[in-house]
């Protein structure tokens, strides 16, 4: 501060007496000095117990002194009574109670594990390639190979982007299997297995008639490999939920007997063997993780004859005795239901004014 005093004298270059430099000096001094922000005792907050005297054990006791009680809304049940209530209030008002609202209707969850027909049947062509190229039905069968190979290659490309390593000459030999299998399944009445194997398309077709019978089933060899003749895809509500679907030709020796509850052969015989020729469907749920190839179904040609010999069927014969009983017995039956109404026409019946039945007399 003296330096810049002494640099104002010196520039405006007038002659001060020492002693009024000094008065202003300490003049400037006492102000600086005066003007300065001293230091204070810091604010401490006050503690969170009031003033008042409470002792913290009871603050629930304090607070449970006063309830809060909700009362009945009598002109809503009103306005409900007459069926005046929006479902905009009805939906505020039990929000507010906090249960949630009905819904109109009922949505139940499905799960579609299978498709429920066979997606593009394949038509074996009759003589199945024994036909010659030069006959009219050798021709058919050459150019009906051509027509379907280009949709076939399409679907088989499509199961690739599910399966990475999918090869159907490989393929068919898990096919074989499963074919095995679901008929042993169906031959020892083991409808678990049965389910893992078959579809629930192909399950009842399977199963149909064979209560209280016993099949005696077996597979004796392959007269030619098994080969994949026709493939298919589609897709069910959305275009994620892919569906596949193979169709294999087995030609195959084995041998079929099926015996009624009385264990008396119905139909085949276990020590002939026959040559069977079959057009069985594949089908798996592409687009589930866990999906497998399940039987879906077989394909019976128009041109195949038809055995109309399926099995003999028994049944119980009535005796002349049984009869005799029975008419007798519907007899009785007859007098028992005409005497029960009359009592009922004799008997009076009281109601109330709501038509609740009060009693008879």
């Amino acid at each position: 501060m003296m330096i810049n005093i002494f640099g104002r004298l010196a520039a405006n270059g007038n002659l001060v007496n020492k002693s009024v430099i000094l008065q202003n000096v300490n003049h400037l001094s006492g102000i600086i000095y005066r003007t300065a922000a001293t230091q204070t005792i810091g604010h401490h907050p006050r503690n969170r117990r009031s003033n008042r005297h409470r002792d913290e054990l009871f603050r629930k006791a304090r607070a449970n002194k006063t309830l809060k009680i909700e009362l009945q809304d009598f002109e809503f049940d009103r306005k409900n009574y007459r069926n005046e209530i929006t479902p905009e209030e009805m939906k505020e008002r039990m929000k507010k109670i906090g249960i949630s609202p009905m819904k109109s209707y009922m949505e139940k969850p499905t799960y579609i594990s299978s498709t429920g027909v066979i997606m593009d049947q394949y038509v074996p062509v009759e003589g199945d390639g024994k036909a010659s190229l030069i006959s009219l039905t050798g021709t058919k069968q050459v150019t009906d190979k051509v027509k379907g190979k280009g949709k076939t290659m399409m679907s088989i490309r499509k199961i690739r982007k599910y399966e990475d390593e999918f090869d159907p000459k490989d393929w068919v030999d898990e096919a074989e299997e499963i074919y095995i299998k679901a008929h042993e399944a169906l031959a020892n009445n083991n409808e678990d297995e049965l389910h893992k194997l078959v579809t629930e398309k192909c399950f009842p077709e399977m199963m149909y008639m064979t209560k209280r019978k016993t099949i005696r089933w077996k597979y004796i060899k392959a007269i030619e490999p098994p080969r994949v003749v026709h493939a298919r895809h589609a897709d069910i509500v959305s275009k994620s939920n892919m569906f596949g679907q193979l169709t294999v030709r087995f030609h195959s020796q084995q041998t079929l007997a099926i015996y009624d509850r009385f264990g008396r052969l119905i139909h085949g015989n276990e020590n002939v063997v026959k040559d069977v020729l079959e057009y069985c469907v594949f089908e798996k749920h592409l687009s589930n993780l866990y999906g497998s190839w399940r039987i879906h179904g077989k394909i019976i040609p128009e041109w195949k004859p038809k055995n109309d010999n399926y099995g003999i069927l028994t049944y119980r014969v009535v005796s002349d005795a049984d009869n005799e009983d029975q008419e007798d017995g519907e007899e009785g039956t007859e007098v028992d239901n005409k005497m029960n109404e009359k009592e009922d026409d004799q008997k009076v019946t009281l109601y109330d004014r709501f038509g609740k039945v009060l009693g008879r007399s």
